[in-house]
């Protein structure tokens, strides 16, 4: 801990402080986005996204240096993927229900798919662990500026339609029945899930950001009374998750990314234990 505290103030690291920024910008889209994922049960859903990213960070790259299309980069094939899979699972839950989990899960696989085999396409050596498993030490500060924008996005247009998501969540019938558009809402709360997703995947990678996504969010519903309350609770859980995650992971010389979501995991795991033996017996 002394250790991190020392690079945090040391002018020649400056990847350390980025980390800790866009660890602590990086909590609010994830505890709020990761409540409705929890409210609405669709971590599955934001799971198949998670992994269709590849493909996307695939082609970036691929273009990027095989074809020499220098504008286009992992990040922005990766957005065009998630965006794309989420219009299509939000289609699928709108006109084929039946057939919904074997979409999400041909989705999840051929995303993977497609992204190793452009990674094995690109020219010159492509190292997948930092996408699979990030590397939040890696991050500029140009991705701190992505993250605030997102920051941004996700605040305000959950602070304008936070009652209309809260209805689709609980009783999405009753809200259709009130004249709400329902699956135009349920599209873009699918689409700011991708794009949180997508920007914060270097915290943690692709393989583990549906865990930081879901497990603040549902260690915050057992203590949370209202969904305003839960997603508060959610941002400083995946606060203190990130940043104990950080410091343990440079004392200990660690991959961050992992050490993460252990610390979150294991959290979860005596948060749901305590909660099964001090929760009132009925007789």
């Amino acid at each position: 801990m002394i250790e991190f505290l020392a690079a945090l103030t040391d002018p020649d690291l400056p990847f350390v402080r980025y980390a800790v920024i866009t660890g602590i910008l990086a909590s609010i889209p994830f505890g709020i986005i990761g409540t409705y994922v929890v409210v609405r049960r669709i971590s599955y859903i934001a799971g198949a996204i998670s992994h269709c990213i590849l493909g996307g960070v695939g082609a970036g790259l691929y273009l990027q240096n095989a074809q020499g299309v220098s504008w286009f980069g992992p990040l922005h094939g990766a957005i065009v993927v998630a965006l794309l899979a989420a219009v299509v699972l939000s289609l699928v839950s709108l006109f084929a229900k039946q057939r919904e989990d074997s979409v999400i899960g041909a989705l999840w696989a051929a995303g993977m798919g497609i992204g190793l085999l452009f990674l094995a396409k690109t020219p010159g050596y492509v190292d997948p662990m930092s996408y699979l498993f990030g590397n939040i030490l890696l991050i500029t500060q140009s991705d701190i500026y992505l993250v605030l924008l997102l920051d941004i996005l996700v605040v305000g247009t959950i602070g304008i339609f936070y009652n209309t998501f809260l209805a689709i969540c609980f009783d999405e019938e009753y809200a259709g029945l009130r004249g709400v558009h329902t699956h135009w809402f349920y599209l873009v709360l699918l689409c700011l899930t991708a794009l949180t997703i997508v920007l914060l995947v270097r915290v943690v990678g692709i393989v583990m950001v549906i865990a930081l996504l879901t497990l603040p969010a549902a260690i915050a519903g057992n203590f949370a009374r209202s969904v305003r309350q839960m997603m508060v609770l959610a941002i400083l859980l995946c606060t203190i998750f990130i940043l104990a995650g950080l410091s343990t992971s440079y004392s200990l010389d660690l991959p961050s990314g992992p050490v993460i979501i252990v610390i979150a995991a294991a959290v979860y795991l005596l948060v749901a234990l305590g909660m099964k033996f001090l929760r009132p017996r009925s007789i």
